[in-house]
């Protein structure tokens, strides 16, 4: 399995590399923005892990770039950053995970490794359909009536979820935990709001309506009306 790391601090940079290559990964390293814009948009990896905080581009930045790019490789955020918008904002940019420094080696190499199975799952199965819906989880292109539909990272994944657990209610609280691994306060809005974006790109001009709402319980994906 091969890696990019993007890290400014020389002996994060030490430190995670020489773990990685004694638990036999190849690694490569960026010190800055631009050089891992660089290797990011012309190798394979297999894991990116990626500082926020970094010279030339910011790792938000970076990360939104590959995405630009088409290009899905699982993207790890390393940062001290730890505020719930900054993790929101991470995110949103593309990221599939976020691991705050300090952090424990284990953990990290668990996390890769846990990211890594969840990619090589999706090649199994990697259109996903319902109806007239359909999202390709490699070139992550999602049609509807065979049109184009633009959605932003965090739509994309909300979407992937329900597509993945047709016919299973989520509860506001449960997509926060699988999007973003962190709870929300069940009052707030945010998932809310991205469901209704989700809507207006998924269902407004099609039928049948597939992101449907079972009251008092959540948000469900499903060809058939629920109540």
């Amino acid at each position: 399995m091969k890696i990019l790391l993007v890290e400014d601090d020389p002996k994060i940079s030490s430190f995670v590399k020489i773990g990685l290559e004694s638990s036999n990964y190849t690694v490569d390293t960026a010190y800055d923005g631009f050089m891992g814009e660089k290797l990011a948009l012309s190798k394979n990896y297999d894991v990116i892990l990626l500082d926020v905080v970094i010279p030339g581009i910011s790792g938000f930045q970076l990360c939104k770039n590959i995405r630009q790019h088409n290009n899905n490789t699982p993207i790890i955020m390393l940062t001290s950053l730890d505020s719930v918008d900054d993790k929101l904002t991470g995110f949103d940019c593309g990221a599939d995970d976020y691991v705050l420094k300090p952090f424990i080696f284990r953990e990290l190499l668990a996390r890769i490794k846990a990211i890594s199975r969840r990619n090589r799952d999706a090649f199994v199965n990697p259109v996903l359909k319902a109806a007239d819906l359909e999202m390709d989880t490699i070139s992550l292109k999602v049609k509807r009536n065979n049109k184009q539909i633009k959605l932003t990272p965090t739509e994309y994944k909300i979407l992937e979820l329900l597509m993945n657990n047709q016919g299973k209610v989520f509860d506001r609280i449960d997509i926060a935990e699988k999007i973003w691994g962190i709870s929300f306060n069940s009052g707030t809005n945010v998932i809310d709001v991205h469901i209704n974006s989700l809507r207006k790109k998924i269902d407004r001009d099609y039928e049948p309506k597939l992101i449907q709402t079972k009251i008092g319980f959540g948000y469900v994906l499903s060809e058939e009306p629920v109540n």
